[in-house]
């Protein structure tokens, strides 16, 4: 049977939603009752000295209601719209600046090897990373909608105090995150609270309005007192809202860092890094002074990031010594012993050696450790030998060739080389020629030379790991450049009028991550398989294909994927063929399953590419793309 952690975890988020939403409507219940209880006082000698419960029921009562609840839901709804851009959205809506992929800044580097190390391990694209200058305190968030298309964000503060290991940890905790679903619910949280917030935001501008109508002129003094009394009682109230914002965000947040530290420490390996960062915070504080935004990014942060009393009760993160000790007990005491000492200086900040604790794995075809078999298990985790594997492969890249992954001409480029390095000289220029000219999406032979000879020597190892290094570049073409991408790599597949298993893949990959609607929230809408049954049916179909080695080997595979499903009948036809517009249908398709029915999927799968006792790249490749698409970061497979 499958392990269930991850996709437990994804359901509990898509749970918590749920729980999100109604407490929302408790707050707005409370909310509504508390100015009505204001526009009872401030109308009833107006409705005839009637009791509270029949005022709520008169025109003022419906009133006054709905127009908190319409306040309330529109201050959340005009966030929400603001927030469908997703992670990207979030960090300009906090001054962050985006991180250039290729800078020089020691730091930056550091940081963007760490990120680049633990998504190869993992499985997932490379997050966009951005930086909060002006920020002095440590902290750090990642948002969006699909791990796909997350971005991190990290303080000025982080990057220059914390050592390698150290970021590294707080890296690994927020990657938690992207694998555990917590996002979505984050940046869902962010609108929500907005909306209760709202009231408050009125009444302390009523009340300033007040005030300062009242120092430049003494006439009309109660029309202002009364404007003064409504904002003031509006700006108790919207405490009141606070304090249930709060609530909301304790509620479904301190589980869940609880969560992220001890999976950092299971990614790293070594319980000091994130243990010091955690020590660094308490010390140095990890507060975000420099945004507006501070109280609403309590939630989705590293520490907490905004001040408050009743920390105890209201905090979104359990309190630093808590979590320490909860790390490895007796870790405290030890970082606290260090400050007589002088601080080590931090490691290298281009390349890192993975922890002693960890044996490598002996090296095969270039692939890390993992089962052949139970696929589902290795979803949403980060292994000793991803990690050797992610950093062997970075440090045998050549400078120029990772520097040109980093801009939007060398990604296409790279594109276009992944489809053409093993052909010869004469039929890669034929196959170029098939492409329109372009100054940025036209073939650049300077750029393809810079690839190929590492794409030769490297081979296959090389091709998904090189794309995913490469999507953050390739995510900052525009619509139009991105659709004439996809038509320059149609146009290369097609050249010699077959598809391959790696063409099928890449092209779906970059249909998926670069699509008009790629950071937009995939809602499930199928909870059994009997709905998805003609998706199965193709996915198995190609994978069958893929992992026997005759067409009767290939229905006898298929009958055995698809048992698990559905019986037999009507079912047992193996698909004649599967293009690459089925493929991508019937992907989509299945990511709108319930978190908890993916497993089987995957695992069904992972039975076909094992059929014959191995993995070979191509089918790697394909399980590489089915757990991409259905949003299941897939570390490096064992060949």
């Amino acid at each position: 049977m499958a392990h269930p952690g991850f996709f437990q975890r994804q359901a509990s988020a898509r749970r918590n939603t749920s729980v999100l939403v109604a407490l929302f409507l408790v707050a707005v219940t409370l909310i509504t009752l508390a100015v009505c209880v204001v526009g009872y006082f401030v109308t009833r000698s107006e409705s005839s000295g009637l009791a509270f419960h029949h005022w709520l029921l008169s025109q003022h009562g419906l009133l006054t209601a709905a127009a908190v609840v319409l306040l309330i839901g529109g201050g959340s709804l005009v966030r929400w719209v603001d927030l469908a851009g997703g992670g990207e959205r979030v960090a300009k809506m906090v001054g962050a600046r985006e991180i250039d992929p290729d800078t020089r800044d020691a730091d930056e580097r550091k940081l963007r090897n760490i990120v680049e190390e633990m998504a190869i391990a993992s499985g997932v694209t490379v997050p966009t990373l951005y930086v909060m200058d002006q920020e002095t305190g440590i902290n750090a968030f990642v948002a969006g909608y699909s791990p796909g298309q997350a971005v991190m964000v990290v303080t000025h503060g982080a990057l220059t105090q914390l050592t390698r290991d150290e970021l590294q940890g707080v890296v690994a905790h927020e990657f938690s995150h992207i694998f555990n679903g917590d996002m979505r619910l984050n940046v869902r949280l962010i609108a929500i609270l907005a909306g209760i917030l709202m009231l408050g935001q009125i009444g302390g501008f009523l009340l300033r309005a007040a005030s300062f109508r009242s120092s430049r002129s003494s006439r009309d003094g109660r029309g202002q007192a009364a404007i003064g009394l409504i904002g003031l009682a509006l700006l108790i109230i919207g405490y009141i809202g606070v304090f249930f914002g709060r609530l909301i965000q304790a509620a479904v947040s301190r589980q869940r860092e609880t969560l992220a530290d001890a999976s950092s420490v299971q990614f790293t390996r070594n319980p000091e890094g994130i243990a010091g960062a955690l020590f660094k915070i308490g010390l140095k504080g990890g507060y975000l002074d420099t945004t507006s935004h501070a109280s609403d990014m309590n939630h989705m942060c590293f520490g907490e990031s905004a001040r408050m009393k009743l920390s105890s009760l209201l905090a979104s993160h359990p309190p630093i010594e808590k979590r320490i000790h909860a790390i490895q007990p007796g870790m405290l005491a030890r970082l606290r012993s260090r400050l007589r000492d002088t601080e080590a200086a931090p490691g290298p900040s281009h390349t890192r050696q993975p922890s002693a604790s960890a044996e490598r794995p002996a090296q095969a075809s270039g692939f890390a450790g993992t089962p052949a078999s139970g696929f589902s298990r290795q979803v949403g985790s980060a292994s000793a030998a991803g990690e050797y594997y992610a950093v062997d492969l970075l440090a045998n890249l050549p400078a120029t060739f990772r520097s040109l992954l980093y801009t939007r001409a060398g990604a296409v480029q790279l594109c276009y080389a992944l489809l053409l390095y093993s052909l010869p000289r004469s039929e890669q220029d034929a196959a170029l020629a098939r492409i329109d000219a372009h100054p940025l999406l036209g073939p650049q032979r300077d750029l393809l030379d810079k690839f190929l000879p590492t794409l030769e020597r490297q081979g296959e190892r090389l091709r998904f790991p090189a794309l995913e290094l490469a999507m953050p570049a390739l995510r900052k073409l525009d619509s139009d450049e991105r659709a004439g991408l996809q038509a320059a790599v149609g146009n290369l597949i097609r050249a010699d009028r077959k598809v391959s298993l790696f063409e099928l893949a890449m092209s779906s990959f970059l249909n998926r991550h670069l699509a008009a609607d790629s950071q937009r929230v995939v809602p499930v809408t199928h909870r059994n398989y009997k709905a998805v049954l003609p998706a199965l049916r193709v996915l198995m179909s190609l994978l069958a294909r893929a992992g026997a080695e005759n067409g009767h080997g290939a229905e006898a595979l298929y009958q055995q994927a698809m048992a698990g499903f559905a019986s037999s009948e009507g079912e047992s036809q193996l698909a004649p063929r599967v293009s690459l517009k089925e493929l991508q249908e019937a992907l989509h398709t299945l990511n709108r399953l319930s978190p908890l029915l993916k497993p089987a999927v995957i695992d069904a799968c992972g039975h076909c590419v094992t059929h014959d006792g191995r993995v070979d790249t191509a089918e790697y490749e394909l399980m590489r793309l089915v757990a991409d698409q259905l949003d299941c970061p897939m570390p490096p497979l064992a060949a």
